[in-house]
C-alpha cells in the first residue's frame, strides 16, 4: 500500500513539474511579445518628477494613491557570467565585454541581400530568428547561467554577441532574461547596445547583439592614470545622453558600471547589459536594494532604502565620472556595505536630518556605527578634477548623499562642462552618433595612434569601420 502511494505521489510530482515547465515556456515567449507592444503605447503616457531639472520622467512615490501600491522585493539576480561578489578589489569584466559594433543598416531598409535570404523562395535560406542563422566564432566568456560567443550572422555576414542561456529544466525562462529582451526590443539609441535577433528553443534563449570589440572597464585598464580630457567629456556625454533616453521612458538602468559601458573602435559608448534594467510603467512603492555593483551603489540604497527612482542611475554616473579623470575607482569598498559607507562619508560627510532629510528612517543608518566626518571639496580626494573647467562642480552636482539633489541626465547634458562641445550634438536624433558632426573624434590616449578609433575623413571626424 505504502509503496503504490509513493508511486502515485512521484508520478503527480513528475506531471506537476512539466505542467510548471510547460507553463514558464508559454508565459516567456507571451511576455515577450506583449512586453514589446506594450513599451511602445507606455512611453507616451509617463509624466513625472523626481530628481532636480527633471520633469516628465519618474511619478514621484508619495503621489501614488495607497490602492495602486504594490509591494515589490526581489533579490538581485544578474546575468553577468563574469560577475564576482561585489565586496572584491578585482574589477572583473563582464559578459558584455565584447558585446558589440557593428550598427544595422537604416531601420525598414533591408538590402537586397537580405531580402533574398529572407524571400519564400528560398526555403533553404538563412533567415533571421532560427538558431541556425548565425555561426559561432570563439567563446568569449561562460557563467552559470549564459555563455557568450562571438559569432557572425548567415543572412548578412555581420559580427554579432551570441549570449546564450540555457533555461532550468524546472524553472522555464528567467524572468531576467524576459525583461533583458523585452525593454531592448523598444529601446533605439545610437548610445543603447541594439538587440537584433532573439532566438527561443527548449533549451536555451539566446539574444543576438551586435558587436562590440570593448568596454569602459578594459579601456580604462589599457589607460591607467585617467583618461585625455577630451575623452571623458565625449564618452560622459554619450553616457547621459543614452540615460537621459531611458528615464524619459520610463526606465531605470540599475547596473551602472564600466563593465557595462560598451566602446566601439569609433570611441562609441554604449549602455548594455539590462539584466536588472526596471521598467516602471507600473507604479511599485518599493524595489529591491540589491541592485548596483558596491563600488557604485548610491549611499540611500547602501543603506537599505528601497525607494529610489533615476537618481539610482546618476550616482554612478558621478562615480564613473571622477574614475575616467582620475584613473581610480572613486569608492573602491574593501570589505563590506559599512566599509563602502565610510569611504563616502570621508569625502561628502557623514549625514544627518540637516542635511539628508530622512536619513535617520532609512533601515541601515545608525548614527554611532559612522565615524563623523565634514564633508570635503571633491579635489582634496581626486585632485585631476581642477585640471578640468567646471569637472568639480558637476561632479559635485551628481555624488550627493540625498538623492533628491541629484542632477538629472538631462540637467547634466547642459551643464557648463559641455559648453564647448558643438551645439550640433544637441540637436541629434536618437539614432544618429555624435561622431557625426564634423569634428568631434576621439583624441589619442598617450602612446597610441587614432587607428584605434577608425579611419578619420577629410573633416577630421571618426568614421566608423563599417556601414551603420
Amino acid at each position: 500500500m505504502c509503496a503504490m502511494i509513493d508511486s502515485q505521489s512521484a508520478e503527480k510530482i513528475s506531471r506537476m513539474k512539466k505542467l510548471r515547465r510547460t507553463l514558464s515556456e508559454s508565459f516567456g515567449r507571451i511576455v515577450l511579445n506583449v512586453f514589446s507592444f506594450l513599451s511602445q503605447i507606455c512611453v507616451t503616457k509617463m509624466s513625472t518628477r523626481n530628481c532636480q531639472g527633471m520633469d516628465s520622467v519618474i511619478k514621484p512615490l508619495d503621489t501614488i494613491p495607497e490602492d495602486k501600491k504594490v509591494r515589490v522585493q526581489r533579490t538581485q539576480s544578474s546575468f553577468d557570467p563574469f560577475e564576482k561578489p561585489t565586496n572584491q578589489v578585482k574589477r572583473v569584466h563582464s559578459e558584455n565585454n565584447a558585446c558589440i559594433t557593428s550598427r544595422t543598416c537604416s531601420a525598414g531598409k533591408e538590402s537586397p541581400k537580405v531580402r533574398r535570404h529572407s524571400s519564400p523562395s528560398s526555403p533553404t535560406s538563412p533567415k533571421f530568428g532560427k538558431a541556425d542563422s548565425y555561426e559561432k566564432l570563439e567563446k568569449l566568456g561562460e557563467g552559470s547561467y549564459a555563455t557568450v560567443y562571438k559569432g557572425k550572422s548567415k543572412v548578412n555576414g555581420k559580427l554579432v554577441a551570441l549570449k546564450v542561456i540555457r533555461l532550468q529544466e524546472e524553472e522555464g525562462t528567467p524572468f531576467t532574461a524576459i525583461r533583458e529582451a523585452s525593454l531592448l526590443k523598444g529601446l533605439k539609441h545610437a548610445n543603447i547596445v541594439l538587440l537584433h535577433d532573439i532566438i527561443h528553443t527548449k533549451e536555451t534563449l539566446t539574444l543576438v547583439f551586435e558587436y562590440v570589440h570593448t568596454d569602459l572597464c578594459q579601456y580604462m585598464d589599457k589607460h591607467p592614470g585617467g583618461l585625455h580630457p577630451e575623452n571623458v567629456k565625449l564618452l560622459l556625454f554619450q553616457l547621459l545622453r543614452g540615460l537621459s533616453y531611458i528615464h524619459q521612458r520610463y526606465i531605470l538602468h540599475r547596473d551602472l558600471k564600466p563593465q557595462n559601458l560598451l566602446i566601439s573602435d569609433t570611441g562609441e559608448l554604449k549602455l548594455a547589459d539590462f539584466g536588472l534594467a526596471r521598467a516602471k510603467s507600473v507604479p511599485s512603492h518599493t524595489y529591491s536594494n540589491e541592485v548596483v555593483t558596491l563600488w557604485y551603489r548610491p549611499p540611500d540604497v547602501l543603506l537599505g532604502s528601497t525607494e529610489y527612482s533615476t537618481c539610482l542611475d546618476m550616482w554612478g554616473v558621478g562615480c564613473i565620472f571622477v574614475e575616467m579623470i582620475q584613473g581610480v575607482a572613486a569608492f573602491p569598498g574593501m570589505k563590506d556595505i559599512q566599509d563602502q559607507l565610510e569611504r563616502i562619508f570621508l569625502v561628502l560627510g557623514t549625514p544627518n536630518e540637516d542635511t539628508w532629510p530622512g536619513v535617520h528612517s532609512l533601515p541601515h543608518f545608525k548614527p554611532e556605527h559612522f565615524t563623523h566626518y565634514s564633508p570635503k571639496n571633491l579635489r582634496q580626494a581626486w585632485n585631476k578634477l581642477s585640471y578640468v573647467a567646471h569637472a568639480e562642480d558637476l561632479a559635485s552636482k551628481l555624488l550627493q548623499c540625498f538623492p533628491k539633489n541629484r542632477l538629472s541626465a538631462q540637467a547634466a547634458l547642459s551643464h557648463q562642462y559641455f559648453s564647448d562641445l558643438p551645439p550640433r550634438l544637441w540637436e541629434l536624433t536618437d539614432m544618429s552618433s555624435i561622431f557625426t558632426v564634423p569634428n568631434v573624434r576621439l583624441q589619442p590616449e598617450s602612446g597610441e595612434s587614432m587607428r584605434v578609433f577608425g579611419k578619420t575623413n577629410s573633416h577630421g571626424k571618426g568614421v566608423p569601420n563599417s556601414k551603420h
